[in-house]
């Protein structure tokens, strides 16, 4: 996953695949676990995996001639105990093949035959160790790609035929927001990715709802008017807007919304009247911040945007002295800025900003709300707060639903009614709606014609009746046995 490098505040601103007939937890959660943590990654997620839907290996990396590198032994341990675990509990094992490089991707997915054999290297990768799919996560990709990229993925997704296609794009930021107060430039709406497309042919659509940064000058320019810090990971009123924004093209029982554990160092100057101009170091773990933390007796508080942060002085700051001696999250920052608003000039301090559990929760919290399929997280390497293990078993856990009770048919209502769409929404084959009323997320409480048509598709499916028989889309006993049997796995 790319991390930006820089940016300025203040007075500088310038339909679901057949890969979906498996029953699924209602709200997924999916979490990467990088190859060159894999050690500590493995051991944190062994013991929680249960709180998952899928599991996402970050190992893979695409290179010159098409061919894939194992960065991270996949098929050794501790891999291999981490997918018997998955597997055994019905949790998807889908690795990452990853690129940054623009240019390999437009050179390999713009020529036929190069393309061609692309697709078939991952299917086959897929195949042939058995995996349940594969995620495609191609970055900054050109505008000239479009096109390439959209046809590979259909390609890609006819090979893996019942197989899952993952998608993990970067996300968007409404025009009016990321050029706020400025000109968008002529070619500020041309993308390289076609959301259309992404959303037909990929099972899942993870958007990198992170490393925010200063992408959103609207939200930035609001701090800096009230003379505010702000440098987020993923502020949750951006994050609303990019997903809002994906799901005019995407289905958004497709959609999964990317959470950051980690956090970020910045060096900020402070100029006269409380004007910030940020550039980051680098990232980190939050176990790195808590020890700097401490040393400088500083409290870390959580930031108006979600997530957690704390201001210091540091080696390569001109370290003003403390004007501020209360040890709060904004003892540097106050200092600074006091000092140069009183002399005119400049001082630097160092800022670190990262997210916990709570941001977490918000992030579960606003992917209901906006009625997602679930979070993907970046990621779980046994560094990240432990308590999002918590979060995750409690606020991400779908509510327990009642069994089916009584007999369904044409005419019935009730939320029992609920609960029959829900199941035979959770499955491809028997889904109800692609859209609209009675689809994935807007389940009724009415049995209509819809539902009893779905109910026949189950009863076909699991040769519960048939066709002419007096049951057949009547929800009887043997039809309500086998949903309830698989209402334990939503």
């Amino acid at each position: 996953m790319k991390l930006a490098r820089a940016f300025v505040v203040g007075v500088f601103l310038l339909v679901p695949f057949a890969a979906e007939a498996a029953m699924q937890k209602s709200f997924e959660v999916s979490g990467w676990i990088p190859y060159w943590r894999v050690a500590t990654g493995t051991a944190d997620v062994l013991p929680n995996i249960s709180t998952l839907t899928e599991v996402n290996p970050f190992v893979y990396t695409l290179v010159e001639d098409g061919a894939l590198i194992d960065n991270g032994l996949i098929d050794q341990e501790p891999w291999l105990s981490l997918r018997r675990d998955a597997s055994s509990k019905n949790i998807r094992f889908i690795p990452t093949v990853m690129t940054g490089n623009s240019e390999l991707v437009h050179a390999l997915l713009s020529n036929t035959q190069s393309r061609i054999a692309l697709e078939d290297t991952l299917a086959n990768l897929v195949k042939e160790s058995g995996f349940d799919g594969i995620d495609i996560d191609f970055e900054g990709k050109k505008a000239e790609t479009r096109d390439y990229y959209s046809t590979f993925l259909k390609g890609l997704k006819m090979r893996l035929k019942d197989k899952w296609l993952m998608c993990t794009i970067e996300s968007r930021t409404p025009i009016a927001d990321r050029y706020f107060g400025t000109t968008p430039p002529p070619d500020a709406t041309t993308y390289a990715n076609d959301l259309k497309a992404i959303g037909k042919y990929c099972d899942r659509v993870r958007i990198m709802a992170y490393d925010q940064q200063g992408i959103d000058l609207k939200l930035a320019d609001e701090a800096a008017k009230a003379g505010l810090l702000y440098a987020p990971v993923a502020d949750p009123r951006w994050v609303e807007k990019a997903i809002l924004l994906a799901a005019k093209d995407i289905p958004k029982n497709k959609l999964m919304i990317g959470v950051p554990t980690y956090g970020y160092e910045y060096d900020v100057t402070a100029y006269a009247n409380n004007e910030y101009v940020y550039d980051i170091l680098w990232s980190f773990n939050p176990g790195y911040a808590m020890p700097i933390a401490a040393s400088a007796g500083i409290t870390p508080q959580r930031g108006y945007w979600g997530e957690i942060f704390f201001t210091y002085t540091g080696a390569g700051t001109s370290s003003p002295p403390l004007t501020d001696t209360n040890n709060s999250a904004l003892v540097a920052a106050t200092s600074a800025s006091t000092i140069a608003s009183t002399t005119n000039s400049n001082l630097t301090f160092r800022m670190m900003v990262w997210p916990d559990a709570e941001s977490v929760r918000q992030k579960v919290e606003l992917a209901k709300r906006l009625g997602v399929r679930g979070i993907s997280i970046f990621k779980l390497d046994g560094g990240q707060d432990p308590a999002i293990w918590n979060v995750l078993a409690t606020s991400a856990k779908a509510p327990a639903r009642a069994a089916l009770a009584r007999a369904l048919k044409l005419g019935s209502v009730g939320e029992d009614v609920r609960t029959l769409q829900m199941i035979l929404n959770a499955d491809a084959a028997t889904q109800i709606a692609a859209s609209g009323t009675g689809s994935l997320g807007s389940e009724t409480t009415r049995f209509g014609a819809l539902t009893k048509r779905s109910v026949q598709k189950f009863q076909e499916k699991y040769g519960l009746s048939k066709r002419g028989a007096a049951a057949y889309g009547f929800v009887g006993p043997k039809t309500r046995a086998k949903l309830n049997e698989l209402l334990q796995t939503l």
